[in-house]
């Protein structure tokens, strides 16, 4: 039976907030990339860079299988255990600890437990999407992280993954799996009309132009959740439109706090407001379909033909 009591609904979401979430989220969003990375370089391409997404588990992040070769390997973020660990099908496994470390460390550790495994991947050694690009081989910058911090923020991604998983259903067109991005550090969900976008016009930090313009090479509302960093002092969650239609930005949107922030160009609601409110999961979704809404509308998608219900357990679609 689903947990309805009232006094368990804000458990659920925990507080993320203060130095603890800021130092554990620079190192760890430094730790993803490079495993993110390692998924990258071995996956082949698929639209918009969904080969390279971590995906939610029940005790952490993972690449999901990835090829090598005729072989395959996961790597896992498995919270609980406090371990980064890395198997292979042949039933191998090396395990590095998440422990407050520097990312060179880290980084070292990855390399000697992919060797260990006979894994053989060269990557980009430097991050993406952040304006401070130090190679992870020469980063001790970045060493704090706090492990209940990391398991607050991953049961966060886990009330998060739910609720974008709901709206998720509600769209018969062309949908992204709900995935993280490593390189902005956001999971996101994105519908497409279907239609061709014009060309983006790149610009963000260390990431190639192409990439950026593969990845909007369609027309998208696309909303995520990002624990803060990246022009946002606290986590919050986001709504944008590419290409945005003109009368976007002063659209009516819910709940009250939601607000579009001129500096990102996207509806922001901070995840506080999210957790405090005494349903967290309407607020959410009036978010996350109002932004939508706005988008969809303004930009004439045929939404007759993309919408549907949002969809029930056990129950087909209509024919």
């Amino acid at each position: 039976m689903p947990d309805t009591h009232p006094d368990t609904h804000n458990e659920k979401w925990p507080a993320l907030s203060g130095d603890a979430l800021t130092q554990t989220r620079d190192t760890l969003h430094r730790w993803l990339q490079i495993v993110g990375k390692i998924r990258l370089a071995l996956a082949p391409w698929v639209n918009h860079s969904w080969h390279a997404t971590l995906y939610v588990t029940a005790r952490g992040l993972t690449t999901s299988p990835i090829p090598y070769g005729r072989r395959t390997l996961q790597i896992d973020f498995d919270f609980i255990e406090e371990q980064l660990v890395l198997v292979t099908a042949e039933g191998e496994a090396r395990r590095v600890g998440l422990e407050s470390k520097p990312v060179k460390t880290f980084y070292d550790e990855v390399v000697a437990a992919l060797a260990e495994l006979n894994i053989d991947v060269a990557i980009h050694g430097a991050p993406n999407e952040l304006t401070d690009a130090t190679p992870f081989r020469q980063d001790d910058l970045h060493h704090d992280y706090d492990p209940e911090m990391a398991r607050r923020y991953w049961q966060a991604l886990l009330q998060v993954h739910r609720v974008f998983t709901d709206f998720r259903t509600g769209f018969m067109g062309k949908v992204s799996p709900v995935h993280l991005f490593w390189g902005g550090f956001d999971l996101a969900v994105t519908r497409f009309s279907g239609r061709r976008a014009p060309p983006h016009p790149g610009g963000i930090p260390h990431l190639p132009d192409e990439v950026t313009r593969e990845a909007y090479s369609h027309e998208v509302s696309s909303a995520g959740f990002f624990p803060g960093g990246g022009g946002m002092d606290e986590p919050a969650f986001y709504s944008y439109a590419y290409p945005e239609p003109a009368g976007f930005a002063s659209a009516q949107v819910e709940p009250a706090a939601a607000a579009y922030h001129e500096g990102l160009g996207e509806f922001v609601l901070p995840y506080a407001a999210v957790r405090t409110d005494p349903d967290p999961d309407a607020a959410l979704l009036s978010f996350l379909q109002s932004t939508y809404d706005a988008a969809a509308s303004l930009a004439r998608w045929d939404r007759e033909s993309l919408e549907c219900e949002r969809g029930r357990p056990k129950v087909p679609r209509a024919a």
